[in-house]
C-alpha cells in the first residue's frame, strides 16, 4: 500500500497545544467498525457503550521527564539531551542537541554540575550513548531537572507536568505519554468498574519513534521502532476470562493494542511476558485479541492512522476523520478521543 493512502487534510488550528481542565469533557466520536457510521458524544459518556463482561486494558506507563536542558563542557553553550532508551551502567540512548558538537568525548553538564555526562558512542540513526554521573538516585535527579517530551506538534509550555501523565500511570519509562489514557479520571474509572466491566494493566514504554515519520513511499517497506512491553500473569487470565465468557477485550490506546497483538497465540489466548516489539499494524493484518479500540486522532500518513485502519478499515476511518475537521475536533496528544467497535 502506498504511504499517500493515508494522507487527510488537518488544519493546523486543530492541533491542540493545551489539555482540557477537565480530562474526560474531551469529545468522542464512535465509529462502527462494520458499518462507518460515526456518532458524536463526550469522553464521560464512555461507560454508555461498555457492557458488563467487557474488559479495559489500559498502559500504565508513566513518562520520564527526559529533557534536560544545560551546558556543554567546557564553554557553556547551550545544549539539550532527551533520555530514550535505559542501556545500563548509567548510560543511555539519547537524541542530542547541537548534534555537530555532542560526539563521543564531549561533556555536557546540568543544574549547575548536579548532573554530567560524557558522549562515549554513536549508534545508527545518529542517536548518542550518553554516560551519566550524579549522587543519589537517577530518578530523584530526573525530576528536579527534567522537563516533559512533549511532541514536535505542541508548541507551547506545559504548566503543569502531571497534566501529560494518566492518572493510572505508575511505571516509570515512557518517552512520550500513551496519550488515549489522558481522558480518564479515577471518578470515569470507577463508574466503568461498577458496570461490571474489569480493567487490567499492561506496560508498553511510549519511544519517540511513535512520532517518526513513514518516509517510504509504500508502507510494507517501513522499518518499525521497537519498544519494551509487558503482559501480567493477572491481565492475561483476565483477558482469557473474558474470551472465554464472550465478553469484549477492548484496549485503550494503540500501544496497549500492540503490547497484546505482539503476544496473543493465534487463537487470541495470553499468556505473560515481557520483551520488546516491533510490531507493524496495517490492513490486511487479522486482529487476534483486540475487539474494540479507545484511541486519540493521529498524524496523516503515520503508523498509528494505518493501525487504526487496519481495524476499521481504511475508508471508514478516512471519512470519519475527515468529519472530525469538518466537526472542529481537537487532535493530536491534546486533543478528542474516537471510541472503534
Amino acid at each position: 500500500m502506498k504511504t499517500t493512502d493515508f494522507y487527510y487534510d488537518l488544519p493546523q488550528e486543530l492541533i491542540a497545544q493545551t489539555p482540557l481542565d477537565r480530562r474526560d469533557t474531551s469529545r468522542l466520536m464512535t465509529l462502527g467498525r462494520g458499518s462507518g457510521a460515526v456518532g458524536h458524544h463526550h469522553f464521560y459518556e464512555l461507560p454508555e457503550f461498555l457492557s458488563p463482561g467487557d474488559c479495559l486494558i489500559l498502559n500504565d506507563s508513566r513518562v520520564l521527564p527526559a529533557r534536560l536542558l544545560g551546558q556543554r563542557l567546557p564553554g557553556g553553550g547551550a545544549c539539550e539531551v532527551l533520555l530514550l532508551i535505559d542501556r545500563g551502567d548509567q548510560t543511555w540512548e539519547c537524541l542530542v542537541r547541537p548534534g555537530k558538537k555532542l560526539r563521543p568525548g564531549a561533556r555536557v553538564s546540568f543544574g549547575s554540575g548536579e548532573l554530567t555526562g560524557e558522549i562515549v558512542g554513536e549508534v545508527e540513526g545518529g542517536n548518542r550513548l550518553v554516560r551519566f554521573d550524579y549522587e543519589g538516585i537517577f530518578l530523584e535527579v530526573l525530576e528536579r531537572l527534567g522537563k516533559m517530551p512533549l511532541p514536535p506538534y505542541i508548541k507551547e509550555e506545559l504548566q503543569d507536568q502531571e497534566r501529560y501523565q494518566t492518572v493510572y500511570s505508575k511505571v516509570l519509562g515512557s518517552a512520550a505519554a500513551p496519550t488515549a489514557g489522558l481522558h480518564f479520571t479515577p471518578e470515569l474509572l470507577e463508574t466503568i468498574a461498577k458496570k461490571g466491566v474489569e480493567i487490567g494493566y499492561v506496560t508498553l514504554h511510549v519511544g519517540l519513534g511513535t512520532f517518526r515519520p513513514v518516509k517510504e513511499d509504500t508502507i510494507e517497506e517501513h522499518p518499525m521502532h521497537s519498544e519494551f512491553c509487558t503482559i501480567s500473569p493477572e491481565t492475561a487470565d483476565l483477558i482469557n476470562r473474558t474470551k472465554a465468557r464472550g465478553g469484549r477485550c477492548i484496549c485503550v490506546g494503540t500501544t496497549s493494542c500492540r503490547t497484546l497483538e505482539s503476544w496473543a497465540e493465534e487463537d487470541g489466548h495470553m499468556e505473560a511476558k515481557a520483551g520488546w516489539t516491533d510490531i507493524f499494524i496495517y490492513p490486511g493484518y487479522r486482529f487476534k485479541v483486540m475487539d474494540g479500540l479507545v484511541t486519540n486522532f493521529h498524524l496523516p500518513e503515520s503508523t498509528l492512522i494505518m493501525l487504526v485502519s487496519a481495524f476499521a478499515g481504511r475508508e471508514h476511518v478516512l471519512a470519519a476523520y475527515e468529519e472530525a475537521v469538518r466537526e472542529r475536533y481537537r487532535f493530536f496528544s491534546f486533543g478528542d478521543a474516537m471510541l472503534i467497535s
